[in-house]
């Protein structure tokens, strides 16, 4: 958070732009117009299967010659993410919540506990 420049306001602006993003997808859930308002009316059905193919579109990127293609493709990626996380209710806090409780356990522990739970 920073604050705004210039405008001696003491108001905070978020400059991370993945949480502008998601306030604006958030923002967008109920619109009548527009892509985002589109996938939220089509369920999570389809919000799932964009991020599917988004994710396929960054993999095949990833295996092509210019790492510079896998850009575009993880944006749209997280954007899908971001929408399918919205329409469960759920924000990029929930995501970082989770990453800090797996923080310092190495990957093959974590998969193991996530087998152990019912």
């Amino acid at each position: 958070m920073t604050l705004r420049p210039g405008s001696g306001s003491k108001t905070c602006v978020n400059d991370d732009i993945l949480d502008r993003l998601q306030a604006t997808i958030s923002a967008r859930r109920g619109s009548e117009s527009g892509y985002t308002a589109q996938l939220f009316a089509r369920g999570r059905g389809r919000i799932a299967q964009k991020l599917g193919e988004e994710a396929i579109e960054t993999v095949i990127a990833a295996c092509g010659a210019d790492p510079a293609a896998i850009v575009p493709e993880a944006a749209d990626l997280v954007y899908h993410l971001l929408v399918l996380l919205a329409d469960a209710g759920l924000t990029l806090d929930d995501v970082r919540a989770e990453l800090q409780r797996r923080e310092g356990i190495g990957g093959l522990v974590e998969k193991s506990q996530r087998a152990e739970q019912p």
